[in-house]
């Protein structure tokens, strides 16, 4: 029996810039200084430019990720208003729309949406290829906007705009309990239906695989949300929920955590399950992180452009059976930062890249890509935090030269040659190597790829817990090379 393969890969973008107030640092920030608003609307982008940005395209599919090293910056001066919005591995979502998703995937009546803008999206809804009439059922009535009104004054529900109108609210989902508070609530219900999108386009994708909802055993969510109560604070189960409205009646699932490492964690996870025959097709799925819209919109005022941090991001992927067609995982030659490495940036890089590859009994010039944090450096370098993916590179580069792999002479080529570009959303656990997973796996299939690390990384103190970092990394190779 072979190695377990990735049968289909999709991504989705859903564009917020009304939610970007509810990010933590902005709704932080304009707690201290409400007047901040003001400045934070007027740095928004419309729908066209979020949709035409070179690297949001390339998150759906639209352009190849190397596309962007030849492209002129800064990117977001890109004004390409005929950008599809649909690409071969998913969407960007306009805003009212998924206002009316969010509304889809509520089970307690925790969304309102006014009675008019309700009429409208669920016309639009009704456009779109993932969504069936048993769906627009599930919208149910839009309510007066006085009701609405009421319901922010007198019940702290959290208001939703589109522009400057007031076209819904999510409200309290108990009145004693700060863990079902109308913004812990949107971070959750957020998630969900950015994981309910991404689904349904992997099981669209699927279709050609013969694969079908009630094809999926099981779902692991690696979002980053805490879905729970107070006494029981983040203990989900997403999974199931995002598998319920995506008519996967004979799955069952859970979430998994592990920080911005949670993804590559679960495909690990997913291709366990499936090597031991215990299932046959696993999802994982992640959905977008509210919590960090317009995380760093501090230094895209400064810079004077737009806020780029403007949108949720998902993903889901399909892991099944050998087939002896599609990407397959290497399983012996898994990646895992044991604790006794420590937190050395040597240390990890030994760990993840080096000690899978002597298993293999390969070098590091040998994978064709290496897939890191894939973080926007258009998003990271105006507030300080710099080009991630380039510095990833770099330090990958000096382990070759360390293990006479690679000339020193060539360290800053190594990005361009085996490595790519940052363009994914700075949505957490969503640039952690993932999005380059669908590319990697169309570049197979097109036989112009032979194969690829994925790296991901985690910063496990950040709960306060341990000092202790996190990494898992797998190689995923065209199939005649295994």
């Amino acid at each position: 029996m072979g190695f377990p393969v990735i049968k289909a890969v999709s991504y989705s973008l859903v564009h917020t810039p009304d939610l970007v107030r509810y990010g933590s640092k902005p709704e932080r920030e304009l707690r201290k200084d409400p007047k901040l608003n003001e400045e934070i609307v007027s740095h928004l982008r419309t729908f066209d430019d979020a949709c035409a940005y070179p690297p949001n395209q390339v998150f759906v599919g639209g352009m190849p990720p190397e596309s962007l090293w030849d492209m002129a910056k800064p990117w977001w001066k890109s004004k390409d208003n005929g950008a599809p919005r649909f690409g071969p591995f998913g969407e960007v979502m306009p805003e009212a729309e998924f206002y009316g998703l969010l509304r889809f995937a509520d089970e307690f009546d925790l969304i309102l949406l006014e009675e008019a803008f309700h009429e409208q999206v669920r016309d639009e809804l009704r456009a779109h290829p993932l969504f069936l009439e048993p769906d627009l059922e599930r919208l149910g009535e839009g309510r007066p906007v006085e009701t609405i009104e009421a319901k922010i004054a007198n019940e702290a529900a959290l208001p939703f705009y589109l522009g400057e109108r007031l076209v819904g609210c999510i409200c309290s989902g108990h009145e004693e309990d700060p863990f079902l508070t109308p913004n812990i609530l949107l971070e959750n219900l957020a998630c969900k239906a950015t994981g309910i999108l991404a689904m349904r386009w992997l099981l669209a994708q699927s279709r050609s695989e013969g694969i079908t909802a009630l094809s999926i055993d099981y779902v692991i969510n690696c979002g980053e949300e805490a879905v729970g109560d107070r006494y029981q604070r983040g203990a989900g189960n997403l999974a199931k929920a995002m598998a319920e409205l995506c008519g996967c009646g004979n799955s069952t699932g859970a979430d998994l955590k592990a920080f911005c490492c949670g993804p590559i964690h679960s495909i690990i996870v997913a291709a366990g399950l499936v090597q031991s025959g215990i299932f046959e097709n696993v999802v994982v799925v992640g959905g977008g992180a509210l919590a960090k819209l317009g995380m760093k919109f501090r230094g895209h005022l400064a810079g004077g452009m737009p806020i780029l941090e403007d949108v949720l991001a998902s993903f889901a992927i399909l892991i099944g059976r050998h087939d002896g067609k599609n990407p397959v995982i290497r399983l012996d030659a898994i990646g895992k930062h044991d604790i006794h490495y420590g937190g050395s940036a040597q240390g990890i890089a030994q760990a993840l890249i080096a000690t899978p590859l002597e298993k293999l009994g390969r070098r590091i010039p040998d994978i064709n890509k290496y897939a890191v944090e894939l973080h926007n450096p258009e998003v990271t370098e105006p507030s300080g935090s710099g080009n991630i993916p380039q510095f990833t590179y770099r330090t990958i580069a000096s382990l070759g030269v360390l293990r006479g792999d690679w000339s020193r002479a060539l360290v800053n080529d190594f990005e361009k040659t085996h490595g790519l570009p940052g363009f994914s959303p700075t949505q957490g656990h969503v640039p952690s190597a993932v999005p380059y997973l669908g590319h990697a796996r169309a570049s197979m299939l097109r036989n112009e790829l032979k194969s690829a690390m994925f790296i991901g990384k985690g910063s496990l103190f950040l709960g306060k817990m341990t000092h202790l970092s996190d990494g898992m990394s797998f190689i995923l190779e065209a199939p005649e090379n295994q």
